[in-house]
C-alpha cells in the first residue's frame, strides 16, 4: 500500500493539514503518516490534539530566537532522512512556511513526488510577506501536484507556467477546520463579556512597527470601551516585548497565552471584528462570516477583499487607527462586511485534497475542481 507522508511544522500547517489527514486516513486504499518539523512547539500539539491527530515523526528543530538560515539547514537534512525512515511514496506539505519549502526541498532531493496544499497564493512581492512568497514560489516550482484553494491561485499557477493538468482546485482546507473546531469549541475561561474584537499581529515586515501598531490599538480601545479587545500573544518574544509595554494596562485590552484551536475558534465566531496580519485569519473570519481588518500593504487572499469580507489597511499605525474607527463607528459597514460572500472553501476541500493525492498515485480519477 502506497505511504503518504504529510509533513508540517507550525500550528496554521497543522490546522489546515489535520482534516487532509483524516480524509486520507478514511480511504483505506492509502497508508498515512505524519511528520512534524517542530517549528512551533505546544500551538502545533494543542491544534493535533483538537483533531486527534497523532504524530509518527517529530525533528524537533526549534531553537530559542533562532535564525531562518540555521532552521532551514537544520530541517532539510533531518527531513530527507525522516522521509526515507517513514519509507515515503508521496508528501504533502502545506503553505508558505520555512518547513513547506525545507521538506519540500529534502523530498525532491530524495526523488519523492510532492504534492503542495494551498498552492499558487501569491502576494506579487517578494518582500511581503517575507519570506512566505518566495517560500510557496519555490515549493510550487517544486510540486509534482498543485492543490491550489481557490481558481485566482490556480491562474497564477498556470501564469507562471505550471503544468493546467497537474492543478487541482480544491478550496481552502483551512475552511474544514475552522467550521469543524467552532462548532465544538468554548470561549476561554475567565473572558470579560463581549462583544470582541479579536487581534492577532506578528509578521516578521511588521515587527518594527509593533510598538506603534499597538499604541494605535490601545488608543482605539479607550475610546471603543464597550468592546473587549482580546490579543493572543504569539510566542516569539520580539513580539512580546514590543506590544506588552502599550497594552498591558487598558482596562478593555486582554493579552493571553496562544489559545487552544478549538478556543480560538470559539472566539473568532463570536467576534464583531477581526485585526490581524496572519494569512488563515483572512480566510477564518470570511467563511464565520465576521469582518477582517488585514494589516498588511498587500494580500496573497484578494478574493476576500474583492468580495468584501476583507479591508488591506496597511502597516502605518496611524492607518490602522483611522480605519479601526472608521469600522466601528458604521454599524452598516460591518454588517455589510459580515453578509459578504465566502470566496475560499464550502468545507470538502479536504476531500478533494485526498481525492488529488489518490489519482497522482493512480488508485482514483482525477478530482473535479471546485467552483465558488
Amino acid at each position: 500500500m502506497k505511504r503518504v507522508v504529510l509533513a508540517f511544522g507550525t500550528r496554521p500547517e497543522a490546522v489546515k493539514m489535520a482534516p487532509v489527514y483524516l480524509e486520507l486516513a478514511a480511504r483505506g486504499d492509502l497508508e498515512t503518516a505524519v511528520l512534524l518539523t517542530g517549528q512551533h512547539r505546544e500551538q502545533l500539539q494543542q491544534a493535533l490534539a483538537t483533531f486527534a491527530v497523532p504524530a509518527d515523526r517529530n525533528l524537533e528543530v526549534m531553537t530559542e530566537r533562532q535564525q531562518l538560515p540555521d532552521l532551514f539547514g537544520r530541517i532539510v537534512p533531518a527531513a530527507a532522512r525522516a522521509l526515507k525512515d517513514l519509507k515515503a511514496d508521496y508528501v504533502l506539505v502545506h503553505g508558505d512556511t520555512l518547513t513547506t519549502f525545507a521538506v519540500a526541498w529534502a523530498a525532491f532531493l530524495e526523488g519523492i513526488p510532492l504534492g503542495h496544499v494551498e498552492a499558487g497564493l501569491r502576494s506579487g512581492r517578494m518582500d511581503e510577506p517575507f519570506p512566505e512568497e518566495a517560500n510557496r514560489k519555490l515549493t510550487d516550482a517544486l510540486a509534482d501536484l498543485a492543490l491550489a484553494p481557490t481558481p485566482a491561485a490556480a491562474q497564477n499557477l498556470k501564469k507562471e507556467g505550471f503544468d493546467p493538468e497537474r492543478i487541482v482546485v480544491t478550496g481552502q482546507t483551512g475552511i474544514d477546520a475552522i467550521r469543524y473546531a467552532a462548532a465544538r469549541g468554548r470561549l476561554p475561561a475567565g473572558l470579560p463579556p463581549g462583544p470582541y474584537v479579536t487581534v492577532t499581529l506578528h509578521r516578521r515586515e511588521n515587527w518594527p512597527l509593533l510598538s506603534g501598531l499597538a499604541a494605535a490599538l490601545a488608543r482605539a480601545a479607550r475610546e471603543f470601551s464597550s468592546l473587549t479587545f482580546v490579543y493572543p500573544l504569539h510566542k516569539n518574544p520580539l513580539v512580546r516585548e514590543a506590544v506588552r509595554p502599550r497594552l498591558e494596562g487598558v482596562e478593555n485590552f486582554v493579552l493571553t497565552e496562544p489559545l487552544p484551536y478549538a478556543e480560538m475558534a470559539a472566539l473568532l465566531a463570536a467576534s464583531r471584528l477581526i485585526i490581524t496580519d496572519s494569512g488563515g485569519l483572512q480566510e477564518e473570519g470570511a467563511a464565520l462570516g465576521v469582518p477582517v481588518l488585514v494589516v498588511r500593504n498587500v494580500t496573497e487572499r484578494p478574493e476576500g477583499v474583492a468580495a468584501g469580507a476583507l479591508r488591506l489597511v496597511g502597516n502605518d499605525p496611524d492607518g490602522l487607527e483611522r480605519s479601526l474607527r472608521q469600522v466601528l463607528e458604521d454599524p452598516d459597514l460591518i454588517a455589510s462586511m459580515a453578509a459578504a460572500p465566502n470566496p475560499y472553501g464550502d468545507g470538502r476541500a479536504a476531500a478533494r485534497v485526498a481525492a488529488a493525492v489518490a489519482w497522482r498515485l493512480g488508485l482514483a480519477e482525477k478530482p473535479r475542481d471546485w467552483e465558488p
